[in-house]
Protein backbone atom coordinates (compact mmCIF):
# COMPACT_ATOMS: atom_id res chain seq x y z
CA UNK A 1 0.00 0.00 0.00
CA UNK A 2 2.76 2.07 0.70
CA UNK A 3 4.60 1.90 -2.30
CA UNK A 4 1.28 2.41 -4.35
CA UNK A 5 1.22 5.92 -2.81
CA UNK A 6 4.81 6.85 -3.24
CA UNK A 7 4.20 5.70 -7.04
CA UNK A 8 1.42 8.02 -7.47
CA UNK A 9 3.59 10.75 -5.53
CA UNK A 10 6.13 10.52 -8.14
CA UNK A 11 4.12 10.21 -10.65
CA UNK A 12 1.83 13.46 -9.48
CA UNK A 13 5.13 15.20 -9.03
CA UNK A 14 6.80 14.45 -12.80
CA UNK A 15 3.56 16.02 -14.16
CA UNK A 16 3.55 19.26 -12.56
CA UNK A 17 7.20 19.89 -13.03
CA UNK A 18 6.39 18.78 -16.81
CA UNK A 19 3.67 21.81 -17.18
CA UNK A 20 6.55 24.15 -15.11
CA UNK A 21 8.61 23.85 -17.33
CA UNK A 22 6.04 23.97 -20.33
CA UNK A 23 4.71 27.26 -18.81
CA UNK A 24 8.46 28.58 -18.47
CA UNK A 25 8.78 27.98 -21.76
CA UNK A 26 5.94 30.13 -22.88
CA UNK A 27 6.99 33.06 -20.65
CA UNK A 28 8.67 36.03 -22.46
CA UNK A 29 12.21 36.46 -21.73
CA UNK A 30 14.76 39.28 -22.16
CA UNK A 31 18.01 38.89 -22.88
CA UNK A 32 20.55 39.70 -20.31
CA UNK A 33 23.65 41.18 -22.01
CA UNK A 34 21.73 43.37 -23.78
CA UNK A 35 19.38 46.76 -23.08
CA UNK A 36 16.31 46.68 -24.10
CA UNK A 37 15.59 49.39 -26.83
CA UNK A 38 12.44 50.57 -24.33
CA UNK A 39 15.10 51.79 -21.92
CA UNK A 40 15.70 55.33 -22.45
CA UNK A 41 18.75 57.27 -21.90
CA UNK A 42 17.28 59.03 -18.91
CA UNK A 43 16.95 55.91 -16.93
CA UNK A 44 20.54 54.77 -17.56
CA UNK A 45 22.15 58.53 -17.10
CA UNK A 46 19.90 58.22 -13.73
CA UNK A 47 21.86 55.47 -12.25
CA UNK A 48 23.27 55.85 -9.09
CA UNK A 49 27.03 56.12 -9.18
CA UNK A 50 28.97 53.32 -7.30
CA UNK A 51 30.95 56.22 -4.90
CA UNK A 52 27.15 58.21 -4.42
CA UNK A 53 25.81 54.92 -3.28
CA UNK A 54 28.96 54.25 -1.01
CA UNK A 55 28.22 57.12 1.00
CA UNK A 56 24.52 56.89 1.04
CA UNK A 57 24.71 53.39 2.38
CA UNK A 58 27.52 54.82 5.13
CA UNK A 59 24.78 57.37 5.87
CA UNK A 60 21.69 54.86 5.96
CA UNK A 61 23.87 52.83 8.48
CA UNK A 62 24.80 55.60 10.72
CA UNK A 63 21.33 56.30 10.65
CA UNK A 64 20.58 52.46 11.75
CA UNK A 65 21.58 53.04 15.46
CA UNK A 66 18.54 53.33 17.59
CA UNK A 67 20.42 55.50 19.75
CA UNK A 68 21.40 58.08 17.10
CA UNK A 69 18.01 57.95 16.32
CA UNK A 70 16.56 58.73 19.84
CA UNK A 71 18.96 61.72 20.30
CA UNK A 72 18.06 62.86 16.69
CA UNK A 73 14.08 62.99 17.46
CA UNK A 74 14.82 65.07 20.62
CA UNK A 75 16.86 67.70 18.78
CA UNK A 76 14.25 67.86 15.24
CA UNK A 77 12.57 69.42 18.59
CA UNK A 78 15.00 71.91 19.78
CA UNK A 79 18.48 72.39 20.87
CA UNK A 80 19.84 71.03 23.97
CA UNK A 81 22.87 70.24 26.23
CA UNK A 82 24.72 67.00 26.69
CA UNK A 83 23.21 66.64 30.35
CA UNK A 84 19.60 67.32 28.67
CA UNK A 85 20.04 65.06 26.07
CA UNK A 86 21.08 62.26 28.24
CA UNK A 87 18.21 62.43 30.79
CA UNK A 88 15.79 62.96 28.35
CA UNK A 89 17.19 59.56 26.57
CA UNK A 90 18.48 57.17 29.51
CA UNK A 91 21.75 57.33 28.75
CA UNK A 92 25.06 58.12 30.44
CA UNK A 93 26.20 61.77 29.33
CA UNK A 94 29.54 59.99 28.26
CA UNK A 95 27.43 57.99 26.43
CA UNK A 96 25.53 60.86 24.55
CA UNK A 97 28.58 62.53 24.17
CA UNK A 98 29.94 59.80 22.05
CA UNK A 99 27.27 59.56 19.85
CA UNK A 100 26.99 63.51 19.31
CA UNK A 101 30.40 62.91 18.11
CA UNK A 102 29.54 60.68 15.36
CA UNK A 103 26.76 62.67 14.61
CA UNK A 104 28.90 65.78 14.33
CA UNK A 105 31.64 64.06 12.04
CA UNK A 106 29.08 63.39 9.51
CA UNK A 107 27.58 66.88 9.76
CA UNK A 108 24.38 65.78 11.02
CA UNK A 109 24.49 68.31 14.14
CA UNK A 110 26.18 71.34 15.36
CA UNK A 111 26.94 72.59 18.50
CA UNK A 112 28.04 76.11 20.22
CA UNK A 113 29.29 76.82 23.51
CA UNK A 114 27.60 79.09 26.30
CA UNK A 115 29.86 79.59 29.00
CA UNK A 116 30.58 75.51 30.38
CA UNK A 117 27.91 74.04 28.73
CA UNK A 118 27.25 72.99 25.02
CA UNK A 119 24.45 72.97 23.16
CA UNK A 120 23.79 70.79 20.06
CA UNK A 121 21.07 71.20 17.35
CA UNK A 122 19.98 69.29 13.98
CA UNK A 123 22.40 70.72 11.58
CA UNK A 124 20.68 69.79 8.04
CA UNK A 125 17.16 69.93 7.92
CA UNK A 126 17.17 67.35 5.45
CA UNK A 127 18.04 65.01 7.92
CA UNK A 128 14.88 66.23 10.05
CA UNK A 129 12.63 65.53 7.07
CA UNK A 130 14.23 62.35 6.23
CA UNK A 131 13.30 61.61 9.96
CA UNK A 132 9.86 62.76 9.92
CA UNK A 133 9.05 60.88 6.73
CA UNK A 134 10.33 57.32 8.03
CA UNK A 135 8.96 57.94 11.32
CA UNK A 136 5.23 58.79 9.32
CA UNK A 137 5.53 55.65 6.93
CA UNK A 138 5.68 53.50 10.26
CA UNK A 139 2.81 55.14 11.98
CA UNK A 140 0.65 54.13 8.51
Amino acid sequence: MRLLGLLRYNIFMSNVAQVSVDRLKELPTCDLHAIAPEVSQELIDGILPMEKAQVMAEFFALLGDPNRLRILSVLSKRELCVHDLAALVSMSESAVSHQLRVLRTMRLVSYRKDKRRVYYQLLDHHVLELYRAVSEHLDE
